[in-house]
């Protein structure tokens, strides 16, 4: 074999990605190093892998399509050894790939991810975001080794071990009316604007809070970008559920947020550690699951403000 199982990582980044440029972001690796291990693998095979669009990035050829999935397989497969080896020797070593729901990535990942590698040096973590559906796919083809998510309509095949409970309450722009109270019923904001995080399954989540309260909300704006969404709402287009607190109280163009308390019992979602119940989990994937358990908490959640803090009363200033 002419070529190396780094090329195949380089060739999988670009393929997976469509752009050198991104790819070489995403993996840390310069472009001019992808492009010549692309140019290695088309030589060693014989075959265009990509087609090149000026300026506009790459897209895969038919047989760039079927080695891209090849080629997966079998970096996995090399990455399984080391998996082999420490469940062996006890070392906690290999490659972890997280999926991670992507309203919650932001804010755990960089700091679990970052502190993990730190006590198991010989680690490395790939990360996947995605919406609930993402992961539970994932998590069956394999392609996820463990996820970060929520309590939301997991089925059976899915193991899942709690963190920590986050209840819904709602954000409005610093200037709305609402910010001024402490708490706000489902009722008051049936006539309100509502801009809905439209992501499969938490959007069920959040209408089947007003089904049981027998409230209509007036949905005015929808999008599957939590980002998006705080921004449409710091602009004044309305208000919007959240479970999450992010310790920043800003959307990304800079103006300000305040979330309320939602009044009454509401169903919480549940952070929690999801993996495949009919897979053996490996020393990695224990490892990962108690430095979870270690990390995240009712006092503390990192990137979040935790519900222990939300539990005490409003000041107004």
């Amino acid at each position: 074999m002419r070529f190396s199982l780094r090329q195949l990582e380089y060739f999988i980044a670009a393929g997976e990605t469509g752009s050198i440029t991104v790819a070489s972001e995403m993996i840390h690796i310069s472009q001019p190093s992808i492009s010549t291990a692309i140019s290695h693998l088309e030589r060693e095979l014989n075959a265009q892998l990509f087609i090149r669009h000026h300026a506009q990035g790459l897209s895969l050829t038919p047989v760039g399509r079927a080695l891209l999935s090849e080629a997966k397989r079998v970096v996995a497969q090399a990455e399984s050894l080391y998996t082999v080896a420490s469940e062996t020797t006890g070392t906690v070593r290999g490659t972890l790939s997280l999926g991670c729901m992507v309203t919650l990535a932001p804010m755990l990942v960089p700091e679990l991810s970052n502190s993990f590698v730190a006590a198991f040096p010989e680690t490395t973590i790939r990360y996947v975001e995605g919406n609930q559906e993402d992961l539970l796919r994932g998590l069956r083809r394999s392609e996820v080794d463990v996820a970060l998510t929520y309590d939301l309509q997991l089925p059976d095949d899915i193991a899942f071990a709690p963190l920590v409970s986050l209840p819904p309450h709602i954000i409005v722009a610093d200037t709305h009316p609402l910010a001024r109270q402490s708490a706000v019923t489902l009722a008051e904001l049936a006539d309100q604007p509502l801009v809905l995080l439209d992501l499969p399954l938490s959007r069920e989540y959040f209408l089947a809070l007003f089904m049981t309260a027998d409230v209509v909300p007036t949905i005015v704006a929808r999008s599957a970008h939590p980002d998006l969404v705080r921004a449409l709402v710091a602009n004044g287009v309305g208000y919007s559920l959240f479970n999450v607190r992010p310790r920043s109280d800003q959307s990304l163009d800079g103006r300000r947020l305040v979330s309320v308390r939602l009044a009454g019992q509401h169903r919480p979602m549940t952070i929690g550690v999801a993996t495949l119940a009919a897979l053996a989990k490996s020393k990695l994937i224990e490892a990962f699951q108690a430095h979870c358990e270690a990390c995240i908490s009712r006092a503390y959640i990192p990137g979040m403000i935790a519900p222990v803090m939300t539990d005490r009363p409003r000041i107004e200033p």
